[in-house]
């Protein structure tokens, strides 16, 4: 019995040290436009969650116009457009993360089926990805391989339409997907159809995983543009990009009903480019982006829990031009905001009770960040 007494205790003991000999480590990876050339594409940084300063660690160089990336859930890979809004198909590249000495670790290139890959999403099951083609209106499916490296295509559909702004919607332009947060459906935002095109998620059929499209219509000239579902699975906000404003939807088994718009600018303009929109990680507030031409800022909305609709708390400059992304850190204690035409990361602390933005001193120096990502690790010592 004292023998199982000792060893019990000597287990303990480890489990302790060994928590304590524990640490976490938040990085912040930055994808950026190189101007159509191989130059530095993405950045990985140290991001201090007591401070907000970031400390840069690593480059990928010799790399073109990785300007969106999706990390894994299990932040072990970083998947990145390249060679976007060129002439010719673009890619994506699968990285995987050596989160303890701070490196990228090329896995592989997939051709993406056509030109200008503008977003990235992963099934809620980490198996497959899925990329938006704007420029040739297409989504692109890849099948994840167990070490993070990605299969040719298995499924590219392609949209024909337009809507109504002749210079913007002559055709289709698909921007974003999102996984519905039951993992069962795929909502694409074509800003040239001024549709939401859903689909069902069949995960175990060997092709053709996206089937049976459900085309939602959007009021014309709205040019839909990225999706964010709310923590609780009941809502979905979409902001638009040619009517600057965001949308309210109940979500319920691949139906997304209408619940109301708000205008994410502080000043009616003639032409709006709306940009990101992201939610708070305790579900409270809604934030975008707002990318000029006369204002440059991000709207903060307080979300009915219940009813899912919006009340607006504010605007907040970015204190830089063209905020194209912008992120939350994990602990929703910071908001990161990519200005791309001024080569600024700028970080604003959040007010966790009021949701409103304090802008910090600890601004990043960065050559036309368009995408962030950020995940906090346990790394053992």
């Amino acid at each position: 019995m004292k023998y199982y007494q000792i060893l019990v205790f000597f287990i303990m003991l480890c489990s302790v040290i060994s928590c304590k000999t524990e640490k976490e480590r938040t990085l912040l990876f930055v994808g950026s436009f190189t101007d159509k050339k191989p130059g530095k594409g993405i950045h990985v940084y140290e991001f201090d969650n007591h401070t907000g300063k970031s400390t840069l660690k690593f480059t990928v160089d010799s790399i073109i116009n990785t300007s969106f990336l999706r990390l894994a859930q299990n932040g072990k890979y970083l998947y990145s457009v390249v060679e976007s809004q060129m002439n010719y198909n673009g890619k994506i590249a699968a990285f995987a993360v050596d989160s303890i000495n701070y490196k990228l670790k090329l896995l592989n290139m997939q051709d993406t089926g056509g030109r200008n890959p503008a977003h990235l999403e992963i099934s809620k099951t980490g198996e497959y990805l899925v990329n938006s083609n704007y420029s040739d209106p297409s989504l692109s499916v890849f099948k994840i391989n167990q070490n993070g490296s990605l299969k040719s295509y298995n499924q590219v559909i392609r949209f024909k339409d337009s809507s109504i702004i002749e210079s913007r919607q002559e055709s289709a332009h698909i921007h974003s997907s999102n996984f519905s947060p039951d993992g069962k459906f795929l909502f694409a935002q074509d800003l040239g159809s001024d549709k939401i095109r859903g689909f069902n998620f069949i995960s175990n059929h060997k092709d053709s995983v996206l089937q049976n499209e459900n085309e939602i219509k959007v009021k014309p000239g709205s040019g839909p543009r990225h999706f964010a579902f709310h923590p609780n699975g009941k809502f979905g906000y979409g902001v638009a990009e040619l009517s600057g404003k965001i949308t309210a939807y109940e979500y319920n088994n691949g139906n997304l009903t209408f619940i109301e718009d708000y205008l994410s600018y502080q000043q009616i303009q003639d032409i709006y480019r709306a940009a990101d929109i992201h939610i708070s990680p305790d579900g409270k507030f809604l934030y975008a982006s707002n990318r000029g031409p006369e204002e440059d800022s991000i709207s903060i909305f307080l979300i009915n829990q219940d009813l899912g609709t919006l009340s607006l708390v504010g605007h907040e400059p970015t204190y830089g031009e063209h905020p194209r992304n912008f992120a939350i850190s994990p602990d929703g204690n910071f908001l990161l905001v990519a200005n791309q035409f001024t080569d600024n990361i700028i970080v604003f602390k959040r007010n966790l009770q009021t949701g409103t933005l304090k802008k910090l001193q600890e601004d990043i120096d960065v050559s036309s960040p368009a995408s962030i990502q950020m995940r906090t690790y346990r790394i053992k010592n």
